[in-house]
């Protein structure tokens, strides 16, 4: 995440190609079928019910066949990436990429981890290629921006997010050339991203506006943003918060003054859809806590506290638990040593079943689940380490890593596709 630059640009060329084609193949699908519908040149969804069927341990694509067992972390204030292997724990590689590495991107076709080099508040952004076979870089490519990086479902597009320009650059996932953008000038900070079951649309979060957008990606329109809030269903202190004037951060709850209601405007961090796809689950790190809204009428539906500075968001490999990176700061450049840990929250019932701390304090970002699920790796982004969390028992084991470690990837990892991120895998 990083401040905004005062600029927007929107270039719309052409329309993607599976705009009236869905709608006909949704109309010639039983409602009686398991299997979703979805886009055209996007893998089947098996399970309705779960979208995360084919992530399962051990369930791994030809695609990654011959990948070494690495953890690859970007060190946005050192300009590098560090290799780790994850059965000994020892780092065995440093490499040189780009200006303010943000996060290693898995592609749609699984071959290729993308490093995206931001460059903030510069001009030479870029995107650095690692062949996860050897582990090592090849030739970067300049683009602009690319604080994070999706692929269209169907994998005909690289979506990267520029977020300084309020934009979305849809781009050729090899060769990165521009292809067409979309404005998005409602979403101040557009960040992260999931993606409904039938892909038809995008979901991104707006770090900045304290919002979320949702993306027609057939007509290329952006369909509604809303704004959220830990008190979306308390009149009385949305009417307080609405009040014109400077406000301290904390205020008495008009409900119950001896509490304290949080005046600050949230942060929307990572987001997340529901196994059965009818979910949003969105951190947010200055509420503390995961938004939940109802995809289908895009209005938010409840919100669960976990911690502080509520971040990462991660699907358990059974698909069951959704694990909560809380970063232990509420701030973008925040302290180390914080009050950083990981909430566990079941699917179904939306409950924090399990809180598991950093020793001695630390600041959980960015990361993902071991192929075999018996581990969540996740950068220290404060703290410049590394921590793999048991997800048996909440242990941790501390690995140092370069200066402000941030959106990590484990690989190989089990699925059919990269949706982008840190391995968003379906």
């Amino acid at each position: 995440m990083h401040l905004s630059k005062p600029l927007a640009i929107t270039v719309v060329i052409v329309t993607l190609g599976f705009g009236a084609q869905t709608e006909r193949a949704s109309a010639q699908t039983s409602q009686q079928s398991n299997v979703a519908t979805n886009v055209p040149g996007m893998p089947a969804v098996p399970d309705r019910n779960n979208l995360y069927s084919e992530t399962v341990a051990g369930r791994f694509s030809a695609a990654v066949s011959g990948a070494l067992e690495r953890v690859y972390v970007p060190n946005r204030s050192a300009n590098t990436v560090t290799v780790i292997e994850p059965g000994t724990l020892k780092v065995v590689d440093t490499l040189k990429v780009g200006v303010h590495p943000q996060h290693i991107v898995p592609s749609w076709d699984l071959k290729t981890l993308w490093v995206a080099n931001n460059a903030e508040g510069r001009t030479d952004g870029s995107l650095t290629p690692i062949d996860p076979r050897t582990g090592k870089v090849g030739p970067s490519i300049p683009v602009d921006d690319p604080y994070n990086l999706y692929w269209s479902p169907d994998g005909r597009y690289a979506i990267v997010v520029a977020e300084a320009f309020k934009r979305l650059d849809f781009r050729d996932p090899q060769s990165m050339k521009l292809e067409f953008s979309i404005s998005t000038p409602a979403c101040a900070g557009i960040n992260h991203a999931d993606f409904s079951m039938d892909g038809r649309y995008a979901v991104f979060t707006c770090e900045f506006g304290g919002a979320i957008t949702k993306i027609d990606l057939a007509t290329r329109r952006i369909v509604e943003t809303i704004k959220l809030s830990a008190y979306f269903n308390r009149p009385d202190v949305l009417a307080l918060l609405a009040k014109p004037g400077k406000k301290p951060m904390r205020v008495p709850d008009p409900s119950n003054p001896e509490a304290r209601v949080n005046t600050k405007l949230g942060m929307p961090q990572d987001i997340r859809m529901s196994p059965d796809g009818k979910t949003l689950f969105i951190a947010d790190m200055i509420s503390d806590g995961v938004h939940v809204v109802d995809f289908e009428s895009f209005r938010q539906a409840g919100f669960i506290s976990t911690g502080v500075g509520a971040h990462g968001l991660y699907p358990s490999r059974d698909g069951k638990s959704l694990y909560v990176a809380n970063r232990g700061s509420n701030k973008i450049r925040g302290d180390a040593k914080g009050k950083g840990g990981v909430s566990v929250i079941d699917f179904a019932t939306r409950k924090v079943m399990a809180t598991w701390v950093v020793p001695g304090g630390g600041s959980p970002d960015m990361g993902n689940v071991s192929a075999d699920g018996k581990y969540l790796w996740l950068s220290g982004r404060y703290d410049h380490e590394v921590y793999r969390f048991d997800t048996s028992t909440g242990a941790v084991d501390k690995i140092k890593v370069g200066r402000e470690p941030h959106g990590l990837t484990v690989w190989p990892q089990p699925g059919r596709y990269s949706l982008g991120h840190t391995g968003n895998m379906r």
